[in-house]
């Protein structure tokens, strides 16, 4: 059950994978963050936050792509968080859930039911390749 759900609104500057530039509005507060290259199933992240107003300027004017539309829920399974992202739009029916791993080497004692086939190798469902505006297979 979801303890909490947030509107979020994310587009891309650039979505080079060695250099991933990305704007966030996330309920009423807005980010740019950028990502280094991934390296097994982690990557050097920096978030930042940044004016509201502003973000909304950088998607409608700036981003690469499709700028996305999702509402993301939090809920707590196991002694783990998991973020449970319904996507709206061109993406509607894509559901993705992500846990937060304590490090590379963790693996969740046991997995909720809602948790499909596993994409974390497959880029077709990173954010950034979402934004092209190409829709991956729905699992």
């Amino acid at each position: 059950m979801a303890t909490k759900a947030i509107d979020i609104r994310q587009g891309y500057l650039s979505r080079d994978p060695l250099r991933t530039v990305r704007i966030r509005i996330k309920g009423d507060q807005a980010y740019i963050t950028v990502k280094g290259p991934n390296r097994g199933i982690s990557r050097d992240e920096w978030e930042y936050p940044i004016n509201p107003d502003d973000a909304r300027e950088m998607l409608d004017r700036l981003c690469d792509g499709v700028v996305l539309s999702k509402t993301r829920y939090i809920v707590p399974f196991g002694g783990d968080i998991w973020e449970v992202d319904e996507f709206h739009g061109f993406l509607d029916g894509l559901v993705v859930a992500e846990v937060e791993l304590q490090n590379e080497n963790y693996i969740p004692a046991t997995l909720p039911g809602f948790v499909g086939r596993e994409v974390s190798d497959d880029a077709r469902y990173y954010n950034s390749s979402l934004a092209q505006g190409v829709i991956p297979p729905f699992l």
